[in-house]
């Protein structure tokens, strides 16, 4: 959810504050960003600086920044967007103050530079964050685009200029995979190709902030004879906005959705939210029937511009046998992965981009542990020191002897229940209540690490007298690849190691977030 926090001399500043949907609970509410560590440490941000506005860097400021009260940074489109979300909750927009890119601030002993970087929505960028004693660069999400829709590539002497920095907080989401991520113009060429194939109406659905991808959907629907409309309010919001700041003056004109069923179907194309299977979204109401204005038939289309993000593969899943089921077509990222492109850097670009500003250090973020250890073993082997991998709750320290973990707090989910932020077993419906597990895990592991870390023997107890959505063999699965990658001497730091990010993998795939009672047992390995 991309609350990251740096403190220098007393003094704190807050970057980005996203959110995730929790489709596995009931009714999909919001997760943000839990700040009762900060306020048990004495931790309030005096600013805080949004690197863009995809929801998981934006969607939470309008429940968490309350609290603070502090000023807000934000670029032209994600102030916008944050604006809107402002005013929807009744909070005066006053604290949001707009950031050309380029541009360059100071909070207290921090200077922050506003550094432009191609991704998947405009107006993103890295901050340099320096102080007396460091220089930081934050990126933020990332991408080297050669040829983005919208805006310019990256310029690479603005980020040799910065050479060396001290320290990079960077964006491991597509560490692991080989070569170059896919320019925005290379999949507008796709579309172009694609959509004069598809029979009957079209339905294409991709992120709403994708600006680039709503421009190639446009430019090509307009190509082929097709007229456009929008589905879902966040694209609608999102299109509003971006139209105001001149973002899309080519798009072609929008037809009102409930205008549609005049049209020929070979005249119809619809940009529609639910790409992840959304339950409440544009398109799983139209693949089950209930949206009021439109209907899909046999032989209509639906492309999904959009990769599956990791935990919804089941909802998409669902949704595309839904639409299976009525006789349409449907294209994705298997069958075509040309109509789709990562917002975030592959290996090559990342390589790329270390050759330029030079780090001393690397602090992997976003994604999950796999990225992050794909991306240090990349820094290591370009001569940058990697250390840690962090989690959330890390307190982390950077000084002259490097990064160090100072402490841990784990960190208890919150949701958004009844216009309120509350823990997640905070939900009132008792029903819900009477269901909440409580489990024991008993692990039996060898005395002293093997070469390959911590090894579990024996089964893996857990209690089942409930019923639950966890899915016990890829839990073993995902215990076992954990224990090898972790470094502790002793049991009680292996348990204190295992802790947070066994309680965040349990409250991502649970619908009640358990009471988690953790047992390590010593044993001798056969």
């Amino acid at each position: 959810m991309n609350l990251g926090l740096y403190g220098y001399d007393g003094h704190w500043i807050a970057i980005d504050c996203g959110m995730m949907i929790r489709q596995d609970l009931p009714g999909s509410p919001l997760q943000v960003p839990n700040t009762a560590t900060l306020d048990s440490l004495e931790i309030t941000p005096q600013a805080l600086f949004l690197t863009h506005g995809h929801e998981d860097h934006i969607g939470a400021v309008a429940w968490v920044w309350p609290r603070w009260g502090c000023p807000i940074y934000a670029t032209p489109l994600a102030a916008g967007l944050l604006r809107a979300k402002f005013i929807d909750r009744g909070l005066a927009t006053d604290a949001i103050e707009v950031v050309e890119p380029g541009e360059a601030l100071e909070s207290g002993p921090f200077t922050l530079r506003y550094l432009p970087v191609t991704h998947s929505i405009p107006e993103s960028c890295a901050l340099l964050i320096a102080t007396p004693d460091y220089r930081v660069l934050h990126t933020g999400d990332w991408k080297l685009d050669p040829k983005p829709l919208i805006g310019d590539p990256i310029d690479p002497a603005t980020f040799r200029a910065l050479a060396p920095v001290d320290l990079v907080v960077g964006d491991s989401t597509n560490a692991p995979v080989a070569g170059h991520s896919r320019s925005e113009s290379e999949v507008a060429s796709a579309l172009a190709e694609q959509l004069p194939q598809c029979a009957g109406r079209v339905i294409v659905t991709c992120f709403a902030s994708n600006l680039d991808r709503v421009l190639a959907i446009g430019r090509s629907a307009a190509r082929c004879g097709r007229r456009v409309s929008l589905m879902g309010r966040s694209m609608e919001r999102m299109v509003g906005i971006a139209r105001g700041l001149g973002y899309l003056d080519d798009f072609p004109p929008l037809v009102p959705v409930n205008d549609l069923g005049y049209l020929p179907p070979e005249e119809v194309l619809v940009i529609a939210t639910g790409s992840q299977g959304e339950p409440r979204a544009a398109l799983t109401r139209l693949a089950h029937g209930s949206h009021p204005n439109f209907e899909l038939v046999s032989g209509d289309s639906v492309i999904f511009s959009a990769k599956a993000i990791p935990g919804n593969e089941r909802l998409i899943e669902r949704l595309q046998r839904a639409l299976t089921r009525k006789g349409v077509a449907v294209y994705d990222e298997q069958s075509h992965p040309e109509l789709h492109a990562s917002g975030h850097p592959a290996q090559e670009e990342l390589k790329q981009f270390y050759q330029w500003v030079e780090p001393r250090y690397l602090l992997p973020v976003h994604g999950e542990q796999l990225h992050q250890q794909s991306h240090c073993e990349l820094a290591q082997a370009q001569g940058i020191q990697a250390p840690l991998t962090p989690t959330d709750g890390d307190m982390i320290r950077f000084d002259q002897d490097g990064l160090t973990c100072e402490a841990k707090h784990p960190q208890r989910p919150c949701i958004v229940d009844q216009n309120a932020v509350v823990p997640l077993p905070g939900l009132a419906d008792t029903t819900q209540r009477r269901q909440q597990r409580y489990g024991s895990l008993f692990l039996a592991l060898p005395v002293a690490p093997m070469e390959q870390g911590w090894a579990r023997i024996g089964r893996l107890l857990i209690d089942t007298s409930a019923s639950s959505t966890l899915d016990e063999d890829a839990f073993a699965d995902w215990l076992d690849e954990r224990l090898t990658t972790i470094n502790a001497d002793s049991l009680m730091e292996l348990r204190r190691e295992l802790h947070s990010p066994l309680m965040q993998y349990l409250s991502e795939r649970l619908r009640h977030m358990p009471e988690v009672h953790l047992q390590v047992v010593g044993a001798e390995a056969p």
